[in-house]
């Protein structure tokens, strides 16, 4: 907490196109936190090499994920935004708290599990210490809250564990945070394989819907989405895909579960599916409009990712210099 505003902290990796899940499940939501915390937004290019990135891909990716995260209504001027490899205090407490994490803690997180089975061939280190790296990430910050998916709230548990070890030993260090999982958008699943997440590395184009598709490409998508062999537009169990798609449409219009049953009452699959894929174009073509204009001026982000730096820096330095004062590291 800092001048008695509680701290919210969130961060995304520039790793590929970024999907409907992550927008309604995480960005959507990153704006309405402003009025209540002091927010940091960070574009998490350090996490993104934990798989072999191509440069150019990664340099540009930075730039659009940061025009995102103010496409989609998060006010540099209310918000810390920044990139995290431009403040070195991440990389220098992710090393500290290396040594306060267990080697059995680390082995246990889930996306180890998965991430080292699809890339085999690149079972690095810094895959299996990512954790440390996102704890250091949320508590530079005090941060009091940090909204995330629930893929990720293993994460957080683990940073939570890392905090407490740490101030048992060295009191009153780092505030311990609160996981906030969103209830809408909580969890959008694959069109192509409802039972499994949606991903932005899917090599299946038709099962993961972008926030930067045009419309025709949102609506053939939905278009085409795994249902089941009724008609009926409801929740039940074994009927994966609406539920998938009525998620969808209740985050994308505010509508309940209840009143989208009852207003599909009597219509087919086909036309949900359309109505589904309307909504979702909708809601996205302002965002995409804004993202465009930011896009096409690289100074005035560039002007940005200084600005939020030098915030970010500010309060990142408070903490790691409270952390190597007490392990009695000696300043000079």
């Amino acid at each position: 907490m800092f001048n008695n505003q509680p701290v919210s902290y969130s961060g995304v990796q520039p790793s590929g196109n970024l999907t409907i899940g992550n927008y309604l499940g995480a960005i959507k939501n990153f704006a309405s936190f402003s009025e209540a915390y002091k927010c940091f937004y960070c574009v998490v290019d350090e996490h993104a090499i934990t798989v072999r990135q191509t440069p150019a891909d990664l340099r540009r990716r930075t730039y659009e994920t940061l025009a995102l995260y103010m496409a989609c209504g998060l006010d540099p001027e209310k918000n810390t935004l920044y990139v995290q490899s431009h403040v070195h205090e991440h990389a220098e407490l992710a090393w500290i708290l290396n040594c306060f994490t267990m080697f059995g803690e680390l082995s246990r997180m889930t996306q180890f599990k998965d991430k080292s089975a699809k890339h085999a061939d690149n079972i690095n280190a810094g895959l299996f210490t990512y954790p440390t790296l996102m704890a250091a990430d949320i508590l530079l910050y005090q941060t009091d809250v940090v909204p995330v998916g629930v893929d990720q709230k293993q994460h957080v548990e683990l940073c939570r564990d890392i905090a407490e070890r740490f101030n048992q030993l060295f009191p009153d260090t780092f505030t311990v945070p609160e996981p906030i999982i969103s209830k809408s958008g909580m969890k959008i699943m694959s069109l192509a394989d409802p039972t499994k997440k949606m991903s932005k590395s899917d090599e299946n184009v038709n099962a993961v819907v972008y926030i930067l598709d045009d419309k025709d490409t949102i609506i053939r998508k939905f278009k085409r989405a795994v249902t089941d062999s009724e008609t009926c537009v409801r929740l039940g169990e074994g009927k994966d895909g609406i539920n998938n798609l009525i998620g969808i449409y209740s985050c994308f219009t505010g509508k309940s579960a209840e009143e989208i049953e009852k207003e599909f009452e009597g219509r087919g699959y086909g036309e949900f599916k359309l109505a589904v894929g309307e909504a979702c174009a909708d809601a996205l073509a302002p965002v995409q409009q804004k993202y465009r204009e930011l896009l096409a001026d690289k100074g005035a982000l560039e002007a940005q990712m200084k600005k939020g730096a030098e915030e970010a820096s500010w309060y990142a330095r408070r903490t790691l210099s409270k952390v190597q004062k007490k392990l009695g590291f000696v300043k000079i």
